[in-house]
């Protein structure tokens, strides 16, 4: 008798368990159904990134080594055209990159866009980091004209003579969608 007894309660243990198995089966085969159901695509959506392309003045030096010998009082200002050959807005920056050269601590270089300062310093600190931005959005194919100024100042004396610079003047450029504090990064 004991030995029905527990084969009764070994078949209740094990339908039981069977039970609990098909129940955690059918739960997870919901689950999956569920997450699939919810990452479906849907079709006839069309995303596009866009371009951005800048022309600095149609790869036309802006200022030349043979150019200018500099000497105190000396100012020279160089005009010269951004454009946005893109295919959205952006901001743009304008900087100095490879400087070198004693003169790089003498020079004052002012850029500016219209009556917008981008920048007024040393030509050693025109760098990405230190130019501001441009203040306002810049459309496909739109046209800045900028200008550069280097000045030798009269309190910068002999301390330039027989010293030179070189620099490349360089243009970045970033999209303005999603992009409202002008990070260029």
């Amino acid at each position: 008798m004991n030995d029905l007894k527990s084969t009764t309660i070994n078949k209740r243990k094990i339908g039981a368990g069977f039970a609990v198995f098909v129940i955690v089966l059918l739960c997870f085969a919901i689950t999956t159904y569920a997450f699939i159901m919810s990452s479906v695509s849907v079709e006839e959506n069309l995303f596009t990134t866009g371009e951005v392309r800048i022309n600095m003045n149609d790869s036309v030096p802006i200022i030349t080594e043979e150019e200018f010998v500099f000497e105190p009082g000396m100012t020279v200002v160089k005009d010269f055209f951004v454009e946005n050959e893109s295919t959205i807005d952006v901001y743009y920056r304008v900087y100095l990159e490879n400087v070198e050269g004693r003169l790089a601590d003498i020079l004052d270089v002012t850029l500016k866009e219209g009556d917008a300062v981008l920048y007024k310093g040393k030509a050693s600190g025109m760098t990405a980091t230190d130019v501001d931005s441009s203040e306002d959005t810049m459309e496909p194919g739109e046209v800045r004209w900028l200008n550069i100024s280097f000045c030798y100042p009269y309190d910068g004396g002999n301390s330039g003579k027989n010293t030179q610079i070189s620099f490349d003047v360089c243009v970045e450029a970033v999209q303005t969608k999603n992009n409202p504090d002008k990070e260029f990064d």
